[in-house]
């Protein structure tokens, strides 16, 4: 990878980590307490709120795991190890890094990661 593709993606990841900081500092409202009193909201209401919660959460926390990814390969970039594979060491197809600058594996690691993660789930 020669310095202005390796430039290009950093910009990238920064760009993304800006947006996943403040994505969630938005949402971390969004996270607070259902209000429980029924006598204020029906039990329907409560539950759909409760639903709506969860899935403010479960995103909060896919958010931050991406946060955590794209650190990640900030750091690699810095240790010299952006664009290669972590499982199999090859380069990463740029086209690859094009659509998740984050990604840590091969097409080709990242298809038998899939394959394992099926057999055992």
């Amino acid at each position: 990878m020669n310095k202005k593709q390796l430039r290009h993606y950093t910009e990238k990841l920064h760009q993304l980590e800006t947006e996943l900081m403040d994505y969630l500092g938005l949402t971390s409202e969004a996270g607070q307490a259902v209000e429980l009193d029924q006598a204020r909201q029906g039990r329907v209401s409560r539950g759909d709120a409760m639903q709506q919660q969860a899935m403010v959460n479960a995103s909060h926390v896919r958010d931050q795991k991406h946060l955590l990814a794209v650190r990640n390969a900030l750091k690699r970039v810095a240790s010299g190890d952006y664009g290669f594979c972590l499982e199999c060491g090859e380069t990463i197809a740029p086209e690859r890094l094009d659509i998740a600058p984050d990604t840590e594996l091969c097409l080709d690691c990242r298809a038998l990661q899939e394959k394992r993660e099926g057999l055992l789930g």
